[in-house]
């Protein structure tokens, strides 16, 4: 199965957003400084799985 680079990075991004939302909204309130944590979650995940180069198959 050959998975793009930016596919990976979505995953990446939309995993690490969903556990950061589910643990900023454990007291009910979503505040600020817990949406900056999520934004920088998601870009955090997004561009270090970006950079990260797919392993080559075996030939």
């Amino acid at each position: 199965m050959r998975v793009s680079s930016f596919a990976k990075a979505i995953a990446a991004a939309v995993a690490a957003g969903t556990a950061a939302v589910a643990t900023a909204v454990q007291d009910s309130a979503f505040t600020t400084g817990e949406g900056v944590t999520v934004a920088l979650a998601v870009l955090g995940a997004l561009g270090i799985t970006y950079a990260v180069p797919n392993k080559q198959p075996a030939a």
